[in-house]
């Protein structure tokens, strides 16, 4: 019998994701010689630990190719670690009697370095289970922080859109700055790498360009320094824009929003670094402020998506079956820069072990000296990632024209199983 696919979307969404797994279902079915069907597992691995096997056959051709400019997660996506494999032995063992009633020979897991974990695992208790699937990780993570991969699949677009708000948003702020707020604080994403935050330093081609100020989490906040420049640039330029990662931390190691509490993954949980530092500007120099959060507007903003980036999300997900099929497994297809100028990039292949629960954070040479702004450096790394827009088609009313899966669960074969 023709081996099928489980694909499955893992933690957060991105803007492009879903053309990800676009280019997971038409490559399996441009080789429907080879493969039998391809299904997708609801909400991510708890539905695969629930049996719940989405039949991507029963939807049209129209709406998986509709799947590249739509946001979200189309199948669903969660956060669900699964521990080491002698932690959650019963687990690993039940995804294995899964895969085994539905004949899986391929898993294609789209996520970061947590699901670069579980994928490997996956792979390794395959095997001595005695039903070795290949495993395959796909990238996907707004926060570009995956190892070995030259940019990460999700990230380009919140780059784009947090650029575009930063600029956007100034102007607003500039305008109004002589009788009224002063200093603006946009909070982004990003708990321990500051790549989006980066981002926004694309604006500032000339002096006096928004943001004026680039907090990292990969720099310890210095409240003085920080509330001179605030001071310095609302003299010289009217006002104070300001990016804030959400990841910033004081000297001591400790997040500046630390909510006291964790996540499904045990990260900790952070309640909103902006009206912190906008507070800490108007208790130490009286200026008039609004802040704002971008939160899951940046990561489900497929409207002002980078075109490079649905591109680059597509290619991983075909190159995911095409490694498939070539019999690889625990690895991953990753984006290799063969070029700066022209820009130009292809994909290659990594271990899923050099992968797994690493972070790549900024480098140093990508951050100005006095740490709170980029460099050139950064810039002619980030500025291709943005380039081009990649709209949807939008209805007669003038919205976007997204679509819904029909989520046609595949038949049950085994007994229920609690999580």
């Amino acid at each position: 019998m023709k081996k099928n696919i489980l694909y499955a979307q893992s933690g957060g969404v991105t803007p492009v994701i879903n053309a990800t797994a676009c280019g997971v279902i038409e490559a399996g079915r441009a080789n429907l010689d080879r493969i039998g069907k391809v299904y997708a597992g609801k909400d991510g691995i708890i539905g695969i630990l629930k049996e719940e096997l989405i039949d991507t056959s029963k939807e049209t051709k129209a709406s998986i190719s509709a799947l590249r400019h739509t946001p979200g997660g189309a199948f669903g996506s969660c956060r669900y670690k699964l521990k080491s494999i002698e932690e959650s032995k019963r687990e690993y063992e039940r995804l294995i009697e899964v895969l085994r009633a539905h004949n899986i020979g391929y898993f294609l897991y789209n996520g970061g370095g947590d699901s670069s974990d579980t994928a490997h695992k996956v792979s390794q208790i395959g095997k001595k289970l005695g039903f070795p699937v290949q495993c395959i990780g796909v990238p996907k993570t707004i926060d570009n922080d995956l190892p070995i991969t030259d940019n990460c699949p999700g990230f380009g677009s919140v780059a784009k859109y947090i650029a575009v708000s930063i600029m956007e948003a100034s102007l607003d702020v500039e305008s109004m700055a002589s009788s009224s707020t002063k200093v603006f604080v946009l909070e982004v994403m990003g708990r321990h790498a500051g790549w989006i935050a980066a981002a926004s330093g694309l604006v500032a081609r000339e002096e006096g360009d928004p943001p004026h100020i680039i907090l990292f989490p990969e720099v310890p906040f210095k409240q003085r320094e920080f509330l001179k420049k605030v001071k310095a640039s609302v003299e010289k330029f009217g006002y104070c824009s300001i990016v804030v990662s959400e990841g910033v931390r004081n000297s001591k190691g400790k997040f500046l929003a630390d909510a006291g509490t964790r996540d499904a993954f045990g990260h900790a949980q952070l309640g909103g670094v902006a009206p912190v530092v906008a507070n800490l500007v108007r208790e130490k120099l009286g200026y008039k402020y609004h802040w704002a959060v971008s939160d899951y507007l940046q990561r489900s903003a497929r409207h002002l998506a980078s075109r490079v980036d649905v591109e680059q999300a597509y290619a991983v997900g075909e190159a995911a079956v095409r490694f498939a099929l070539a019999g690889k497994t625990g690895v991953m297809p990753v984006i290799k820069r063969v070029s700066e100028s022209p820009y130009r990039w292809k994909i290659e292949e990594a271990q899923l072990s050099r992968m797994a629960n690493r972070e790549k954070m900024m480098p140093k040479r990508y951050i100005a000296a006095d740490g709170m702004g980029i460099t050139a450096a950064a810039r002619r790394y980030l500025a291709p990632l943005i380039r081009g827009e990649d709209y949807p088609p939008y209805d007669r009313d003038g919205l976007p024209k997204y679509v819904k899966m029909k989520k046609v669960l595949a038949q049950k074969k085994l007994p229920e199983f609690d999580i």
